[in-house]
């Protein structure tokens, strides 16, 4: 059987009228489809009409075959135990109770043909790197990223034919992702997935974006997309140019109307004072030239006319992304300054439960505007190690964490890079927020009501235009919950600071554009740290523990 899901006319309003997609079309087949856009275009509300959780305002949807949608969050109130969140536990329970000798009917209609259902669902959290936790087990003592992995294995327990993902790979490590990736690659039927994951944007077969409440399809992966919109918007630009000397033209030449017709109604009342020829003949002569003059000018007004409108119809289909291109000189670092040193880390126990390095530890040092990638899997220690770099710093600081923390979360966005930076005349810090698209009244904005790209580009104006500037900078996992434009901004404006960059990130793409001269990994369980830099590694690995050493 042909899995398909296709949508016909769709539209969806907010209760207070806001349209988020109008008269959408949408065909899927087999294979894997990323659903893109940027945050508030509306891609998760798409997903949920398509999974027919959320009813459309009007249009319909067809689907041919079993679906299964993982959301984006997984909530645990409903589900104490890793078998409910797999949708299990009843099945379980069910046979539990025949293998103790109980033969009510309603059992054996609970089990159906689920007699497998333990060895399939071992087999499935296996396959998706969850071997180690077993359905008894509480959720709440799961990771983020565990959770999403558990419910997708609930979901593939079920056989559907059509999977709805919506960001299935945020809070997942490296590894995580690779078990995610082949369970997508693997499944076999339709595949939907909201992303901006972009490892696994260039593993699907199709894009489709949602944009301005629009659905667009592109074949291949996000490398092809971008391929195709880059030369989509060439085209434009050309078109834009080609359309502004059309319209510059038609401004001229209505100039040059409007200039020879005054200089010929002037002529003609001079004429008509001295009395050059007969009053009526003369007053003939004007009616016919105003007649005349009039169609000249009415022809040239809508000759700019159409030039204008054809211009701004041209300029709306270029794409305007609000790039971010700053000048950071005053985050200067020499290449010979030490930035940290970091001496015997981790010396004296274990970090997060899991790390253990014995009685040398590791010594770190950052000299100059290196660019550090520190990775490692959940639980290895990432946090802990930047925590360490930030208080051993021996340069001014800044940190942009997980959640894009701001000082003042119930102030204005002008309100907290004044906390930053509280002796700056404020017209220099609006200045200053400018270069991050932020003006006008939108600094004003209560940080609460900003969008996600909002947040970011407010929550990176805060601490680069602290007083004093940062000359090291150490960002958490700075790309997740962001979309595409807003990654692309971070990066763009990472690109003009010149001090010392540390970032944690999963997100390989990301990490690969900023020019990382350095890469630390963190091994978890195992006390390892792989350090290297300019393609020479460094092993760091744990001591043989002495004893009575009190667990460490």
């Amino acid at each position: 059987m042909l899995t398909t899901v296709a949508a016909h006319r769709l539209s969806f309003s907010w209760p207070d009228g806001t349209s988020v997609f109008s008269n959408l079309d949408m065909a899927l087949s087999h294979g894997v489809t990323a659903l893109i856009g940027d945050n508030g275009s509306g891609k998760s509300t798409l997903l949920e009409v398509v999974a027919g959780l959320r009813p459309a305002g009007s249009g319909h949807v067809e689907r041919t075959g079993r679906i299964a949608y993982v959301p984006q969050h997984q909530s645990v109130r409903s589900a104490p135990t890793v078998a409910h969140l797999l949708g299990v536990a009843d099945v379980f329970h069910a046979l539990a109770a025949v293998e103790s000798g109980q033969t009510d009917a309603e059992l054996f209609d609970r089990i159906g043909d689920d007699w497998d259902i333990v060895e399939r669902t071992h087999r499935h959290l296996d396959r998706l790197g969850l071997g180690h936790i077993e359905p008894t087990r509480a959720t709440d003592g799961l990771s983020g990223g565990e959770r999403t992995l558990v419910a997708l294995a609930g979901r593939l327990l079920q056989r559907p034919d059509i999977l709805l993902l919506d960001e299935p790979s945020n809070n997942l490590d490296a590894t995580a992702r690779g078990y995610l990736y082949r369970a997508i690659e693997t499944f076999g039927g339709t595949v939907l997935v909201v992303s901006h994951d972009r490892e696994l944007l260039d593993r699907v077969d199709t894009i489709a974006e949602l944009r301005s409440g629009r659905l667009r399809t592109f074949k291949g992966n996000f490398a092809d997309y971008r391929r195709a919109i880059e030369t989509e918007q060439n085209a434009i630009r050309r078109d834009v140019r080609d359309a502004t000397a059309h319209f510059r033209k038609q401004k001229q030449e209505w100039i040059e109307a409007q200039t020879k017709l005054a200089r010929r109604e002037r002529t003609g009342r001079k004429r008509y004072n001295n009395a050059a020829e007969p009053r009526a003949v003369m007053r003939e002569r004007q009616r016919a030239a105003q007649v005349s003059g009039g169609k000249h000018r009415i022809e040239k007004e809508d000759d700019l006319s159409e030039a204008k409108s054809a211009l701004e119809d041209t300029k709306d289909r270029l794409r305007d992304d609000t790039s971010i291109r700053i000048d950071l000189p005053e985050t200067h670092l020499a290449p010979s300054a030490l930035a940290v040193r970091l001496n015997a880390w981790a010396r004296h126990g274990v970090y997060d439960g899991t790390l253990t390095y014995g009685p040398d530890g590791v010594d770190l040092d950052i000299v100059g505007p290196e660019r550090i990638a520190i990775s490692g899997d959940n639980g290895s220690g990432k946090t802990t190690l930047v925590n360490e770099l930030l208080q051993q710093s021996r340069v001014t600081a800044g940190y942009l964490t997980q959640t894009m923390d701001l000082p003042l979360p119930d102030g204005t966005v002008l309100d907290n890079v004044r906390h930053r930076a509280p002796d700056v005349d404020q017209g220099l810090l609006r200045t200053r927020l400018s270069r991050f698209h932020l003006r006008r009244r939108s600094v004003f904005r209560p940080v609460s009501t900003l969008s996600g790209g909002e947040r970011l580009r407010t929550a990176l104006a805060t601490v680069l235009s602290a007083e004093p500037p940062p000359r090291l900078l150490v960002l958490d996992e700075p790309t997740n919950n962001l979309d595409l434009t807003s990654v692309e901004q971070l990066r763009q404006a990472l690109s003009a600071f010149e001090g010392a960059l540390v970032v944690i990130s999963h997100d390989q793409a990301f990490v690969d554009g900023l020019g990382v001269t350095r890469r630390i990994h963190l091994e978890r369980n195992r006390g390892v740290v792989s350090d290297v830099r300019g393609g020479v590694e460094t092993v760091h690995r744990p001591a043989e523990p002495a004893a009575n050493n009190g667990g460490f």
